[in-house]
C-alpha cells in the first residue's frame, strides 16, 4: 500500500533558512501559552507545508489552526526547525501531548497479529527502498483495530522531533485519516470510498462497517489521472459511480477542475465535514470544514 517518493536531503543550515510564509494563522483568544499542559500541540508535515494545530484538552476544542508554505528545497526536518525558530510556541516544552502526522507514499497497513516489533523496516521494504542514511522507520498501532501502520519518516524530521519532543507521537497523516473516517462512519454502514485531496496526491480510502477495507495514496498530475485512480478503486470494489456516494476532503475549491471532473464522473459527491465530537473555535469558521481533516483527526489518536 505504498509507493515511492523522493526523499529531500538537502538540509540548509538553520541560521540560512528564512522565516515561513503564513497561509493561516487563527487563534482563539482564550488560549494561555502559560499553560501548554492544558493543551495538546499537533502537527503535520507534507509537501503542501506545515500545519499546526492546538486542542484545549479541558473543552476538548480547538483554539489555534496555522498554516505555512512548504519551502521545497528543505527538508520537512528542516522546515519545523526553521518555523520552531519563529515560533512562540512551537519548539517550546510542558504541552500535554504532542502527535505529529508526517506525509508521504512510504506506509504500508499490517494486521497486527502479523506485527513483530524490530521488523519494521524489513515489512516496509517490500514496498519500499528504505534509505537507512535519510530515514528512519516507525510503528504506529491504530487502538481498537488489529492494523499497524509502518512508515518511513525523513531523518531530520524524526531526530528534531525526537530532541524537541522526546514523549511525543509520530505517525503516518494515512493514520489520522483513518482514525478520523472510522469516527466519522457509522457501524453495519455499507461500504463507501472516500477521498482526501493533497498536493499533487490522493488518498483513498474504503470503509465498512467502521472498519478499513482499503487505503492507498496516489500520485497524479492532472485532473484525468485523480479521476481514473478514484474510478479503478469503486470498480475494484464493486462500487457504481451512478449509484454509490463518495465524501471528499482536503485542499481543493468548489469551483476547481478537480472537483469538476469529480462531479462529471460521480454522480453523488459531497465534501465531508470536520470530525464530529469535537469543539472548534469561532477563529475557525473563515475555513472551509472540508479542509485539514487529517490535523483535526490527531485529537482521535493514541
Amino acid at each position: 500500500m505504498s509507493s515511492v517518493y523522493p526523499v529531500s536531503t538537502a538540509v540548509p543550515a538553520l541560521s540560512s533558512l528564512p522565516a515561513p510564509t503564513v497561509l493561516h494563522r487563527l487563534r482563539d483568544e482564550t488560549l494561555t501559552p502559560e499553560n501548554l499542559a492544558a493543551y495538546n500541540l499537533y502537527l503535520t508535515a507534507g509537501p503542501a507545508g506545515l500545519r499546526v494545530g492546538i486542542a484545549d484538552t479541558r473543552r476538548n476544542k480547538f483554539v489555534v489552526l496555522e498554516e505555512y508554505a512548504s519551502q521545497t528545497a528543505t527538508s520537512f526536518g528542516g522546515q519545523l526547525q526553521a518555523l520552531a525558530s519563529h515560533h512562540d510556541l512551537l519548539g517550546q516544552s510542558g504541552w500535554n501531548h504532542v502527535r505529529l502526522a508526517v506525509q508521504n507514499r512510504h506506509f504500508t497497513l499490517l494486521p497486527a497479529p502479523l506485527f513483530r516489533a524490530g521488523d519494521e523496516a524489513a515489512y516496509l521494504r517490500l514496498h519500499h527502498p528504505v534509505d537507512a542514511q535519510y530515514e528512519t522507520v516507525h510503528a504506529y498501532a491504530h487502538p481498537g483495530q488489529e492494523m499497524v501502520s509502518i512508515f518511513a519518516a525523513e531523518k531530520s524530521l524524526n531526530d528534531w522531533f525526537r530532541a524537541t519532543y522526546p514523549t511525543g507521537t509520530l505517525l503516518h497523516q494515512t493514520s489520522a485519516l483513518l482514525e478520523g473516517l472510522m469516527h466519522q462512519s457509522d457501524a453495519a454502514a455499507p461500504r463507501r470510498l472516500y477521498l482526501s485531496i493533497g498536493h499533487l496526491e490522493v488518498t483513498i480510502v474504503v470503509i465498512r462497517d467502521k472498519r478499513p477495507e482499503f487505503c492507498n495514496v496516489f500520485a497524479f498530475s492532472s485532473p484525468e489521472d485523480l479521476i481514473y485512480y478514484t474510478i479503478l478503486v469503486m470498480q475494484e470494489f464493486q462500487l457504481n459511480p451512478d449509484q454509490d456516494p463518495i465524501i471528499v476532503w482536503g485542499d481543493l475549491m468548489h469551483d476547481s477542475e478537480l472537483f469538476t471532473i469529480l462531479r462529471k464522473y460521480i454522480r453523488h459527491i459531497k465534501f465531508g465535514n470536520r470530525p464530529f465530537d469535537l469543539g472548534y473555535s469561532y477563529r475557525l469558521n473563515e475555513l472551509f470544514e472540508y479542509r485539514f481533516f487529517e490535523l483535526y483527526s490527531l485529537h482521535l489518536c493514541e
